[in-house]
């Protein structure tokens, strides 16, 4: 797939568009003599046409999605819960999310139009691909992706704004009047799940070898568990919203048969037997959870190859092989970090359980207040960087993060500290590479996984416990990822009720999947973003003086949320271009 990426600058100016009603995209432009027989004339040329539409596969889980040219910004992790956005002088959705100030006019319009736009190019490909010179196998295999593809995007708009406008095979220009009633979201959740289902069956279910990276039959079966999931959940499945928005946003009438229909999802890919989790708790405890996001880095931090510790992805958004914007994003100021990625907030470490799989405020956890980093959940240590984590710096192979204010062994508090660097006393250390600081020059591989066996396990779990309750293989789903977490002992509770599993399935959720773009949505789903983003969220101060060290629980920001943010408002000029396009309720 990487290997085309050069072709793809050829000709993408000529494969953007903004919005599926502007002029043909392929027309001939000043900057290239292609055109759309020329394109699909020639293999090589068809080929990364295909692969342009999966450079954008992963926008909507960019952990810097709301920056733009001229500032640095976090992702749907710095717009709910789980961690502090990084201030500057421009306004960006996050900072609207969590002010409650979200606005149609306002609003990025990204989130509409570059779905739009590769939909339009899966329909450009799909029309010409009969008589592209491909063999009939690739013919087959590029359909089956597109296809794939097309259904990803479709999800996308799903989950920023309910049913949307479905334009199926069609190809529309400037001239033509382009319908823009939206479908419901029976008829949106049905088409994607159609469209999943006709390219399984094009599709090896785990493409290798030189086609690793490109869709296969189990990201289609893995996006078809995360979409009925997302349909059975109590925001969708019995919508509370008044006519026409009812049918718009979800079911009109609730039906426990979709928790099964999400359950048969997930136990499909499970039965599959082509993915499982990566478990090394021999290197370190959790090594596994550390390793999947850095397959391919080198011998030198993953000490398995890249088939090995990749077993569990299955898809992901692939990137260059030599660079750090990952660790530029998250890292601490004395790591050359931009501050963008965000810095998460105290009620997201307190998340974490205990290494013996206890919750903190369980009086048998062994949890102490005067040394909280201690004896936590392995994810913990790679997810949060807290005052005196050691990261590498520059040529320094291991050097402590000094986040307190005061003096410790000498040395005065400096840039990464409280108030100086970060405003919750944390930062993020998910999906850094241990081996490069951001300001070695040195690079490392920045794929990035967009679905994980992990989070197939847990849609798994929670549907079952939803239609079945907690038996014996809810348990083991939920199990399964707390041992390759290294927890021990890594078993539930026996005995749990239905309402105490779900609770330890959204807790082990939360900590699994933190920092991946699915908080955001979760809470939504379920129904309780009005507790979860309507709060004031904490930071952590350290005070140390000599091998005295105080600490003090401190407010952040106090999170706003309105009824309105469970969807976002489709952009202005869609509704102001298409009257009857009908605008989501409260905006």
């Amino acid at each position: 797939m990487k290997t085309y990426i050069q072709i793809v600058v050829i000709f993408l100016t000529i494969s953007t568009v903004v919005s599926c009603s502007e002029e043909n995209f392929l027309d001939q432009t000043v900057t290239t003599d292609l055109d759309e027989s020329t394109v699909f004339a020639d293999s090589t040329y068809t080929t990364a046409f295909l692969t342009d539409i999966y450079t954008q596969i992963g926008f909507a889980s960019d952990p810097d999605r709301f920056s733009n040219l001229f500032v640095t910004a976090g992702g749907l992790q710095t717009a709910c819960d789980e961690s502090e956005l990084h201030t500057t002088s421009t306004i960006t959705a996050d900072l609207q999310f969590v002010t409650g100030t979200m606005n149609s006019i306002s609003v990025t319009e990204r989130p509409w139009n570059l779905p739009y736009a590769n939909i339009r190019k899966v329909n450009r490909l799909l029309k010409n691909l009969p008589n592209t010179p491909l063999s009939d196998f690739r013919k087959e295999r590029f359909e089956g992706e597109a296809r794939f593809l097309r259904a990803w995007y479709y999800a996308d708009l799903l989950k920023h704004y309910g049913g949307v406008p479905i334009v199926g095979d069609t190809i529309y220009t400037a001239d033509d009047e382009i319908p823009a009633l939206r479908n419901s979201y029976e008829e949106t959740v049905g088409y994607i799940i159609a469209e999943c289902d006709a390219a399984a069956q094009l599709l090896e279910v785990k493409p290798t070898g030189r086609q690793y990276g490109r869709a296969g039959a189990g990201a289609c079966m893995a996006l078809k568990s995360r979409v009925l999931l997302y349909a059975a959940s109590p925001l969708y499945n019995g919508s509370s919203y008044a006519d026409p928005y009812n049918e718009l946003l979800g079911y009109p009438t609730a039906d426990q048969e979709r928790w099964k229909l999400a359950m048969e999802a997930a136990q499909a890919v499970i039965n599959s037997g082509a993915y499982e989790l990566y478990v090394d708790n021999e290197t370190e405890p959790g090594f596994g959870f550390y390793a999947i996001f850095n397959a391919g880095s080198g011998s030198n931090d993953v000490n398995a190859t890249p088939a090995e510790v990749t077993v569990g992805t299955i898809l992901e958004k692939q990137a260059t092989n030599d660079g750090a914007q990952l660790e530029q994003l998250f890292n601490p100021p004395s790591r050359n970090g931009l501050g963008g990625g965000g810095y998460p907030y105290q009620q997201t470490v307190e998340a974490f359980p205990m290494e013996n799989g206890l919750n903190i405020d369980n009086p048998s956890s062994g949890y102490n207040p005067n040394s909280p980093y201690n004896n936590r959940d392995p994810r913990f240590y790679n997810s949060i960087v807290y005052d005196q984590a050691v990261l590498p710096q520059g040529t320094t192979d291991q050097a402590p993060v000094n986040i307190y204010l005061g003096s410790y062994n000498g040395q005065p508090s400096g840039q990464d500290a409280i108030y100086s660097g970060t405003p919750t006393g944390y930062y993020i250390n998910k999906f850094r590479n241990r081996n490069i600081s951001g300001n070695g020059g040195i690079g490392t591989n920045q794929n990035r996984p967009l679905i994980r066996y992990a989070e197939v396990l847990l849609n798994y779990a929670e549907a079952r416990n939803e239609y079945v309750g907690p038996d014996d293989q809810v348990y083991q789903a939920i199990e399964a990822i707390r041992e390759r977490a290294g927890l021990v002992p890594f078993e539930l509770p026996s005995g749990l009720s239905q309402d105490e599993m779900r609770e330890f399935i959204r807790e082990e959720r939360r900590v699994e999947l933190m920092f991946e773009a699915h908080r955001f949505w979760d809470v939504r789903r379920w129904n309780i973003a009005n507790e979860t983003e309507d709060r004031m969220m904490k930071g952590m101060e350290i005070t140390r003086d000599g091998n005295s060290v105080e600490f003090n629980e401190i407010d952040v920001r106090q999170h706003v949320f309105r009824e309105a943010q469970y969807f976002w408002p489709i952009p202005y000029n869609e509704i102001a271009k298409s009257p009857e396009l009908i605008q989501n309720p409260n905006y």
